[in-house]
């Protein structure tokens, strides 16, 4: 793959789960990489500052973060994208109106401090909770699931990624030279999480929330390489899972079992994903490397 030696990349959340993979692979392919986080993290090395990016002023400063001389005075470069993880990681993990602030701030935060600063290229960790998931509490409008889904927040986690997707649509119609591009990961997975699959096998249900969707860890690293290529302005989505579900038993049977009354566009080959990562990999050429079967 070609190198990328000069391209300058600021991570926000770069100590989280996708960030302790996404970094050193992108510092792996040539990108000279600068990590934002609240917390430390002694495993990772590379150029970091500790921000809390909810605070605007924090935000734009670490944003601001230039390159240091043999003097230490700042030199003038600019990051060329901004690859925001930074969020709460999943529904509940503190009140609902704490999550709401922390996730809808930082992105908010985040695309303005780029507003000011000029800098035009923003890759965002959106997630598939914002199609309304859990799947089994809501009413899903068609199978397979792909892009021109309605979005709909079941919960204030999913709100957030449905407003902040809003916001991005917002933010680059008022800015024509501006894109974000919007990864919605779906359950980030890392290696050793792989023995529970064997667990679910019996019981789809335990799944059933966002129809048995993941992406390994790895495979959401290259995504988000992918997307620091891509060239096109303005927002647009993407459904950043694996090609196949969680589970060894065929999807059709899956589906025609947990959603009878749920439209099906076409028929499901194999253990082929319930939402579609065909327009991750037509457009950005997204191939993933990790099926589970072969982890386990």
């Amino acid at each position: 793959m070609k190198k990328n030696i000069g391209k300058r990349v600021a991570v926000t959340g770069g100590h989280g789960k996708v960030g302790r993979v996404a970094v050193p692979y992108l510092k792996s392919l040539g990108y000279e990489v600068f990590v934002i986080d609240k917390d430390y993290a002694d495993t990772l090395e590379e150029p970091f500052i500790k921000a809390d990016i909810t605070d605007f002023g924090q935000a734009l400063d670490a944003l601001s973060s230039k390159d240091m001389d043999a003097y230490g005075h700042p030199e003038p470069k600019a990051f060329d994208v901004i690859v925001h993880l930074a969020s709460m990681a999943h529904p509940r993990m503190t009140t609902d109106s704490e999550e709401f602030r922390v996730n809808m701030l930082a992105t908010y935060n985040v695309f303005e401090s780029a507003r000011r600063l000029g800098i035009k290229n923003i890759v965002w960790s959106a997630s598939e909770v914002a199609l309304g998931v859990p799947f089994d509490k809501t009413d899903p409008p068609y199978f397979p699931v792909d892009e021109s889904y309605r979005l709909r927040g079941y919960n204030a986690y999913s709100l957030t990624k449905v407003l902040g997707e809003e916001m991005a649509k917002q933010f680059c119609l008022n800015d024509p030279q501006l894109r974000i591009t919007c990864l919605r990961l779906s359950n980030v997975i890392n290696t050793e999480e792989y023995p529970k699959f064997e667990t679910w096998q019996d019981d789809p249900t335990v799944r059933l929330w966002n129809v048995w969707t993941y992406i390994d860890n790895r495979d959401a690293a290259q995504a988000i390489e992918c997307a620091i290529r891509y060239d096109k302005r303005g927002k647009d989505e993407f459904f950043i899972g694996n090609n196949e579900t969680v589970m060894r038993r065929p999807t059709e049977d899956l589906v025609n079992q947990y959603f009878p009354d749920v439209e099906k566009k076409r028929s499901f080959e194999g253990n082929e994903a319930v939402i579609s990562n065909k327009k991750a990999k037509d457009v950005l050429g997204y191939q993933p490397q990790y099926p589970w079967e072969e982890q386990v």
